[in-house]
């Protein structure tokens, strides 16, 4: 069978071994409440809502992965969901590709979501999945800002920094997640892009260092990642108002 005329099957791969500092000391920040319940559980949901997958992939803390696979049972999740539970590695771009490895043959597109992104709609990530069935070989969804952005000359923290550049605003967008790729494409992605440091923290950039267009799709205002406790107020309200408006 060709690749054109193979069924589209769609995974998603959450990477959540990492720890979350910037949120506090605590449990890792994917583990942390909201509403009552971990942030992972609503990015799993979040992920089986669309009815375009059939696999959810996450990839948790080497030492957790009992811990994780445990958290999920606890859970009400879709059953017509399949839900896999693999170790992490020590960078995210490691534990992405763990859950990479762990998909089965017949998969043929892939969404990488950031566990911190709890509240994306499924709206976003039905347009992410139907623009690489279409044919894109990478897409992410993003949002025009709202301010204008400068280009330092980095300096000590807390000092006065020269200002060397100011891109033209309408010409940038905010990348969120999902982000979603052909298997094959993502696949060859992470074989040429080596681990360098704390490695690859943005799936769709490394794409884009092996020469493939990466294309954009509306984002969403609530699919903000959560990472600082103000960011955790305000997906708290917008829950809450959810739940108040929508049966959440």
């Amino acid at each position: 069978m060709s690749d054109q005329s193979r069924p589209h099957r769609t995974a998603a791969v959450i990477p959540a071994a990492g720890r979350g500092v910037r949120l506090g000391p605590g449990a890792p920040k994917a583990l942390r409440a909201l509403g009552g319940t971990p942030m992972l559980i609503h990015a799993v949901r979040a992920m089986a809502r669309s009815r375009a997958v059939s696999l959810v992939v996450v990839v948790a803390p080497s030492d957790g992965t009992a811990e994780v696979r445990h958290l999920l049972d606890e859970h009400a999740l879709p059953e017509r969901t399949e839900i896999l539970v693999v170790p992490g590695g020590d960078t995210r771009q490691e534990s992405v590709r763990a859950g990479l490895d762990a998909l089965p043959a017949d998969i043929t597109s892939v969404l990488i979501h950031d566990a911190a992104r709890p509240l994306v709609p499924v709206d976003t990530v039905d347009s992410v999945v139907e623009a690489v069935r279409d044919g894109a070989p990478a897409v992410v969804p993003a949002l025009p800002l709202a301010d204008t952005v400068k280009e330092v000359e980095p300096g000590a923290p807390g000092r006065p920094e020269p200002v060397v550049a100011t891109p033209e605003r309408a010409r940038l967008r905010a990348v969120q997640t999902p982000q979603g790729f052909d298997l094959a494409t993502l696949l060859r992605a992470h074989e040429a892009i080596a681990v360098s440091g704390e490695g690859a923290t943005d799936d769709a950039g490394m794409v884009e260092r092996t020469g493939v267009t990466v294309v954009v799709v509306p984002g969403h205002e609530e699919a903000f990642k959560v990472t600082r406790p103000l960011d955790l107020v305000l997906a708290e309200a917008v829950l809450a108002r959810r739940r108040a408006t929508d049966a959440y």
